[in-house]
């Protein structure tokens, strides 16, 4: 799994990782889950999406919301929302002509900032605090803390 994740992030990073992942992850969720409950105010007849697509991009936003909140299984997570941000810059804002920042109507602003925390979150991993960190962190490559530093260092 280190080729997954690599190195779990530590320190004061993790928790501004943290910080994000629930802010965010909040944040999707309620975009994801407001389209689970209401499913017929944004699914279109005239969609450039087919319907099953539209559906699993509602429970992408929504799951992967949750698993970020958790950092569960992340980089799978973050795919999955990831394509779905760039689908919807690309198949719905780009050809309605919406600007990338907006003075009070649509904007592709919001998909492309999930988007780059989705990317992000790909390439970090969701840090030591998080349920992916427990689960698959090598416990391996820590040191060992009973050597004296010069001799973790001639280990490594």
């Amino acid at each position: 799994m280190s080729k997954i994740y690599g190195n779990f992030v530590g320190g004061r990073a993790a928790i501004g990782l943290l910080i994000v992942r629930l802010v965010f992850g909040l944040g999707i969720m309620m975009h994801g889950g407001h389209k689970i409950v209401h499913p017929f105010n944004w699914m279109g007849e005239n969609a450039p999406v087919p319907a099953i697509l539209q559906a699993l991009a509602a429970l992408s936003e929504f799951g992967g919301g949750l698993a970020l909140i958790l950092g569960l299984l992340t980089p799978l997570a973050m795919l999955g929302l990831a394509s779905t941000m760039f689908v919807a810059i690309a198949t719905v804002h780009l050809p309605a002509g919406d600007p990338f920042v907006s003075q009070g109507g649509r904007s592709f602003e919001p998909a492309a900032l999930y988007l780059a925390v989705a990317l992000m979150s790909i390439i970090t991993g969701p840090g030591t605090l998080s349920f992916d960190a427990i689960i698959f962190s090598d416990r391996t490559s820590k040191p060992n803390s009973n050597l004296s530093p010069n001799e973790s260092l001639q280990s490594a």
